[in-house]
């Protein structure tokens, strides 16, 4: 008998008595955004994060391998797992189905109870009830006991109480739901973005099948896009899939995985020959991208190790003649770590919920991470010894950047002429109206300083492509003219007494800072180039929503006196249609493809791209950092074959101007 069969015996132990009500639903429908996050992309996809956590809740308690989502043709979901399936029978003190509690009040389920889920998944702990309460319609089917269960809810409320409809040899929950597009401002879910998220489940969950189909994309056979993501290897997997395109230094990665005073800790390494530090967290499934303690731990125990090993096998007598002094950065130095903790009450904090509190989880991932690389630094000493080169030259290499550092920082200082002289400033001096377009080239930018509201409109052209900072030391970066007049015309300063590399935002001086390039493949790879750089050096703007996009239109479309313009071939198509009555009248129709910024006038760039009141700007966030990580990595990173096999995946769903 298999372990998952085993566990079918046990579904009687999984009842109403163990469905804990917390509190009600009333607040969720006026102020959604507190309880996912916002209205937008982001929330929108987090409904269906929510239906998936609680299949995931089943799969870490042994009773569920399989959860399959579908986006639907009416952009409807259903999220479908072979768990135990939600209770039905009635609960003592709602007298109402277990089931109707789970979807009509808030923090209610079982994994408020300790003796049915030992650890939960779910960032806002909000659970299906939420999902419920912001869908015009949810349908949920259990499959339990035998029995097919069903019950349908309408903006929250329930159109009738569970019935049975009929016998089954299924077993598990399907939950279908159709937002509701009153609340939302965005209506239509994106398949790379649920893809992201279930890739990195079935990663950080060895062991579980999650499949993604999209009955709105089909084939000419009629067949929908559909993808499995399952991983044996579990953060081993992620590791090679993350760092795939960088070189690496060491054969196989460092896989650490212990249980300390009731806490799983699993953690995979790995050095490479890049120059960034790569840690991605995790807590019950949640990445914890501003950190937290587990983090704080696996930092002080890598520093010690590391450094007390590079002591005792004397590599760093060539630093000491040097009078170079050692630090905490040097050793994350082209690393790639992922860390992942399950523990069964997270406290979390920090500007977004997404740092991990608990002061006990440091100690304890602390000493695991400790005891188990220094015998892995024992055991291996030809690795050891990569390594501890490695550190040598992210030490040198940091010395050597400080000067050209240092000399960022007193340009940064505004006491006279310490501002770029390309920049064209503006008048204003308040932060939070003030914005700085990073322009593509001396001619755009020339048209741009014209046509800008100089008052809040700061203009900075950029000379060609700027540094690959991907496959840049830092002191090369440091050392680049155009990289330098950004951080200088913003104001911000590198290093903290916990981070010499992070960066310091309070004298940021403008709160919009605007990519504004060519829309054509070497505008795309310059914003690319510029974007990498942010990523990598300046997270904290992005994280902060700091970063936009400008958006320039591709074509210009004339009849007569009449002008339009038009952002892709869709709209342009759609303009001719109607300015020509479907081809009826083409005569006097002219469109003109702009192949630069520079081609328009100072007037139709302010009014197509600058105007607050007209342009679309697109706001760079990071809504996943692994896949970000990723991405950046192979599109800029050195090895080829990863950046061709993602081009041709993705050449028939995007725009692949790299």
């Amino acid at each position: 008998m298999s372990d998952l069969e085993e566990k079918k015996l046990h579904v009687e132990e999984y009842n109403a008595d163990h469905i804990q009500v917390l509190e009600g639903l009333e607040a969720v429908r006026k102020r959604p955004a507190m309880y996912i996050g916002d209205i937008g992309e982001r929330g929108l996809h987090h409904l269906v994060y929510e239906v998936v956590d609680n299949s995931i809740d089943e799969a870490l308690a042994g009773h569920c391998d399989r959860i399959e989502v579908t986006i639907c043709e009416d952009n409807s979901i259903s999220v479908l797992d072979n768990g135990r399936g939600i209770p039905t029978d009635m609960h003592e003190k709602e007298h109402r189905s277990a089931l109707e509690v789970v979807l009509t009040v808030l923090h209610a389920g079982g994994k408020f109870n300790k003796d049915s889920y030992k650890v939960s998944g779910g960032l806002h702990g909000v659970g299906v009830s939420c999902v419920n309460a912001l869908a015009k319609h949810l349908q949920a089917d259990v499959y339990r006991n035998g029995i097919h269960y069903i019950q349908e809810f309408a903006y929250g409320a329930p159109l009738y109480s569970v019935k049975e409809v009929g016998k089954t040899e299924q077993r598990g929950t399907r939950i279908t739901f159709t937002p509701d597009d009153s609340i939302f401002t965005v209506k239509e879910y994106h398949y790379n973005t649920l893809a992201s998220r279930l890739k990195e489940l079935a990663f950080l969950n060895k062991g579980i099948t999650l499949q993604l189909t999209d009955l709105r994309d089909k084939d000419d056979n009629g067949s929908p896009r559909t993808e499995l993501f399952h991983s044996d290897e579990g953060l081993k997997d992620f590791i090679k899939f993350l760092d795939s395109g960088r070189e690496k230094i060491m054969e196989h990665p460092i896989y650490i995985e212990s249980e300390k005073m009731g806490t799983p800790i699993e953690v995979v390494m790995q050095y490479n020959t890049a120059y960034t530090e790569n840690i991605h967290s995790y807590v019950n499934n949640i990445n914890t991208i501003e950190g937290g303690t587990h983090l704080t731990g696996f930092r002080r125990a890598l520093t010690n190790t590391l450094k007390k090993y590079a002591v005792n096998s004397k590599m760093l007598e060539k630093l000491d003649k040097q009078k170079i002094e050692i630090s905490g950065d040097d050793f994350r130095e082209g690393l790639t770590a992922i860390i992942s903790i399950k523990i069964a009450e997270p406290q979390f904090e920090g500007q977004t919920k997404t740092k991990l509190g608990n002061s006990e989880v440091e100690g304890i991932v602390s000493q695991t991470v400790s005891e188990m690389l220094s015998n892995y630094l024992e055991e291996n000493p030809k690795d050891a010894k990569e390594i501890v080169n490695k550190v040598i030259l992210a030490a040198t290499a940091r010395h050597a950047a400080r000067k050209a550092r240092e000399l960022v920082q007193r340009k940064s200082v505004f006491s006279g002429g310490g501002l770029p002289g390309k920049l064209s400033d503006c008048s204003s001096k308040n932060a939070e109206i003030c914005e700085l377009y990073l322009v593509e080239g001396d001619s755009a930018g020339g048209t741009a300083k014209q046509g800008r509201d100089s008052h809040f409109q700061a203009i900075l052209p950029l000379r060609g492509k700027i540094l690959n900072v991907e496959k840049a030391m830092h002191h090369r970066i440091f050392e680049s003219e155009e990289i330098k007049n950004i951080y200088t015309a913003l104001g911000v300063t590198i290093g903290t007494e916990e981070d010499s590399k992070a960066l310091n935002i309070e004298k940021l001086r403008y709160h919009k800072v605007i990519i504004m390039t060519d829309a054509d493949v070497d505008g795309s790879h310059i914003a690319t180039l510029i974007l990498t750089f942010f990523f990598r050096h300046m997270k904290e703007l992005i994280e902060h929503g700091h970063v936009y996009i400008a958006t320039p239109p591709l074509y210009l479309v004339k009849k007569g006196q009449t002008e339009r313009y038009a952002w892709n071939d869709e709209q342009r198509l759609s303009i001719i249609a109607e300015m020509t009555n479907n081809g009826a009248n083409e005569a006097g129709l002219h469109v003109q493809r702009y192949k630069g910024l520079g081609e328009m006038s100072e007037e139709q760039l302010w009014s197509t791209t600058m105007d607050p009141s007209t342009r679309t700007l697109r706001q760079v966030t990071i809504d996943n950092a692994m896949e970000a990580d990723y991405v950046f990595s192979m599109l800029m990173g050195d090895e080829v074959p990863p950046r061709r096999e993602f081009i041709e995946k993705n050449a028939k769903y995007a725009n692949i101007d790299i």
